[in-house]
């Protein structure tokens, strides 16, 4: 199922692209839970489009490239798992929200590294995933940095998400190249491990500040000469860490 949604027995018309914030893809298989988004979303006027289904979405994705996406994991046809990778791969400036009833931290963490910006786990509240949207949004509309930066013997190319070291392709995730440009926004600041679980990963908490350590561990070992002995990714004991480019 696909539509852009008018919500029948409602007061609430349809957003005009012209007069909209943005385009929201809403992929949810519960009809229920279509209406109350829906209403909601375009209540803070925003265009919505509505897909019932993992093959429907991935048409919908390609032909509108919606602002964002809200992304149930269970569907027909196609996976939400999949369909995060397959919208990352499409369009990887492109925020997704994954809304699912699934609370183990393994799944979230594995989510969050295919690229998706949020997970909202189920029940949650539609004006709270709104405004996590909206706080995506505007993060990503801040004026843009240089796509390419290089430091060292190293140049990443963040706009077409390609990496090099010493003229050789390296191969960083979704969730790495996010990472790795909070890091190049924020050069020579200390930052805590709460603020990148809450910037990058888009939570006020979380189980566990070793995910921070662990995908710092993965960046050293793909971009510093000496990943035991790093020069760039620093490690600043009981404060956080801190990117220099050029010590």
């Amino acid at each position: 199922m696909v539509s852009e949604v008018s919500i029948p027995g409602e007061e609430i018309p349809p957003v005009s692209p012209d007069d909209s914030l943005g385009t929201i893809l809403i992929v949810e298989d519960d009809p229920r839970m279509q209406k109350v988004l829906a209403r909601t979303f375009t209540q803070e006027r925003f265009r919505v489009l509505v897909a019932g289904d993992g093959q429907t979405a991935l048409e919908l994705f390609r032909a509108e490239r919606p602002s964002g996406v809200i992304l149930d994991l269970i569907l027909p046809r196609i996976s939400g798992r999949e369909l995060c990778q397959m919208f990352k791969r499409i369009a990887p400036e492109t925020p997704v929200i994954i809304v699912s009833a699934i609370t183990e931290v393994v799944d979230k963490v594995l989510l969050l590294e295919l690229g998706a910006e949020d997970y909202v786990t189920k029940p949650f509240s539609p004006r709270e995933l709104v405004a996590r949207m909206q706080g995506t949004l505007r993060r990503q509309r801040k004026p843009a940095a240089l796509d390419v930066f290089r430091f060292a013997n190293c140049e990443i190319d963040f706009r077409s998400m390609n990496a090099r070291r010493s003229g050789v392709p390296v191969v960083l995730t979704a969730h790495e190249f996010k990472l790795l440009k909070f890091f190049v926004d924020n050069v020579d600041r200390v930052l805590s491990r709460e603020v990148l679980l809450n910037e990058v990963w888009g939570y006020n908490s979380y189980p566990t500040t070793r995910t921070v350590d662990n995908q710092i561990l993965k960046l050293r070992q793909k971009l510093e000469p000496e990943p035991a002995n790093p020069r760039h990714l620093l490690t600043i004991y009981g404060a956080g860490y801190k990117f220099v480019p050029h010590p």
